[in-house]
């Protein structure tokens, strides 16, 4: 197991990491917004398994490939482009329609919806590995046990996890739904905006 001043400074960078507002936010709320707190809650649990995912990759060596070969960091680039522009389309068409009522017991398509959404933003965005390979290897050592890079996946997962469920559950029960579920209309024209503008940036960074 790491030593507790490590793992406690390996939980606060993932904590922070994970706080950070962008679009994760973004898909955390908008999935509150329409599924109420259950929605976002599945949409933040799977979001964690995005990062573990990562996580893992980096700790068993899988995500220095990225180094060796710039063609996968490219593929998973662009396909995190083309996802991000699609949930922009599909946020400014909700964006021209009414609000349906929130409902906690959300029907199946609208929890998948949101498990589908909140893992593929986590998965499909190669700078992830490239975070985990920065942070991790601070931490990482040839002769690490498993037991401690297995810490250090479920620190990262439940962190992320744990965070966004709680996003979407005191949002879920705060006063301020209301008045997001009133404006509907620019919080989905302004997160297609945000989608489209990082997309671009992506584009613009493997161009």
């Amino acid at each position: 197991m790491l030593p507790l001043h490590d793992w406690l400074l390996l939980a606060s960078v993932c904590a922070l990491g994970a706080m950070a507002p962008g679009i994760s936010l973004a898909v955390i709320t908008r999935h509150t917004l329409h599924g109420g707190p259950r929605a976002g809650a599945i949409a933040g649990i799977t979001h964690a398994l995005g990062i573990g995912i990562w996580a893992t990759a980096t700790v068993t060596g899988l995500a220095v490939l990225f180094h060796r070969y710039p063609s996968l960091e490219l593929a998973f680039s662009l396909a995190g482009a083309l996802f991000l522009l699609w949930m922009a389309w599909k946020s400014w068409q909700a964006g021209q329609q009414p609000l349906a009522p929130a409902n906690t017991d959300s029907p199946f398509t609208v929890l998948h919806g949101a498990a589908r959404d909140g893992f593929l933003v986590a998965f499909l965005n190669p700078k992830v590995a490239l975070f985990f390979l920065a942070l991790f290897s601070q931490f990482l050592q040839a002769d690490m046990a498993q037991a401690a890079r297995i810490q250090m996946v479920l620190t990262s997962m439940f962190i992320d996890g744990g965070w966004y469920v709680l996003v979407a559950v005191l949002l879920g029960r705060s006063r301020f739904l209301p008045w997001l579920r009133a404006h509907h209309h620019w919080v989905e024209k302004g997160t297609a905006v945000l989608l489209v503008v990082i997309a671009a940036s992506v584009v613009w960074q493997v161009a």
